[in-house]
């Protein structure tokens, strides 16, 4: 097929824009990750603004993760993050499937009480009131339970399961497995892609978790990644064991903001050939 100069110039447009787009998404990180490796003279020298470092230093890491209370933010958030996910799949995978079976008795009063919560909710005091009440308040599952199914994420596990081929259903029930043996042996398995995806959503939800912790966690110890980075965020300089060792802020802020965002960077890669499936498949079916 010869392509026209019509179509070079729209290609031509097209690989512009695109260009410019990766450019405003790589430049604000080169510049967090070059910050956090030089030396603040030289940061300074510059007018604070590097995109390629001359000298490299780590002194700013070191101090984030021997001064501050960013290892212990480091553990609850990881803990939020692995834990929470398995409680959000566990919770959506089990909601979703019997919402997907058409002969579920009053299957349409409960897809309209799940689209329901999606566009009203009770309202942050009487949420809080609830959380209290529960007694989670100072704890991690304050940060965990309350969140534990997304309304939207319901209804594509629902749309996924859907689109699975009734007959696996009906020859595993004429073998006499039953709908939790069907659920765990078959539907799963078959459903990697929506269930990673829906993960991936979980999981950065629960990884970038502040508002939940700073409405209802007030013992610092029990602080995620985020609102100790916030603190770090918000000074204009972070006074370490002495005056002579005094740390320039901006050098260790961005040095919090590479060690918050890169466990995520590094994870995407892993799962991003499923997202794409994972969504597409979820979505033939309303």
């Amino acid at each position: 097929m010869v392509r026209g100069w019509e179509d070079r110039i729209v290609n031509t447009i097209v690989i512009i824009i695109l260009g410019l787009a990766a450019l405003a998404a790589i430049l604000p990180l080169m510049y967090v990750i070059a910050v956090s490796i030089t030396p603040f003279s030289e940061v300074l020298k510059n007018g604070g603004f590097i995109l390629i470092p001359k000298s490299v230093t780590f002194s700013a890491y070191h101090k984030l993760f021997t001064e501050t209370n960013i290892p212990k933010a480091f553990w609850v958030t990881i803990f939020i993050t692995v834990v929470g996910t398995l409680v959000n799949l566990i919770l959506t995978s089990l909601m979703a499937y019997p919402l997907s079976r058409r002969n579920l008795p009053g299957r349409s009063l409960f897809l309209l009480m799940v689209v329901f919560t999606m566009l009203f909710s009770g309202g942050l005091i009487p949420t809080y009131l609830v959380v209290k009440s529960l007694g989670l308040l100072d704890s991690v599952w304050s940060m965990i339970l309350p969140n534990a199914i997304w309304s939207f994420n319901i209804l594509i596990m629902k749309s996924f399961f859907e689109s699975l081929p009734e007959e696996l259903f009906e020859s595993a029930r004429m073998d006499g497995a039953k709908e939790f043996r069907i659920l765990w042996q078959i539907v799963l398995p078959l459903s990697m892609p929506s269930m990673l995806t829906i993960g991936l959503f979980y999981m950065v939800g629960h990884w970038n978790e502040f508002f939940q912790a700073i409405m209802y966690v007030t013992d610092r110890s029990l602080f995620p990644l985020q609102v100790v980075i916030r603190e770090l965020l918000m000074l204009t300089q972070q006074p370490l064991e002495n005056a002579e060792n005094m740390l320039p802020t901006e050098t260790m802020q961005m040095a919090s903001v590479v060690a918050a965002s890169l466990p995520i960077i590094l994870v995407y890669p892993f799962i991003q050939k499923h997202f794409t499936k994972g969504m597409l498949m979820g979505s033939v079916k309303g």
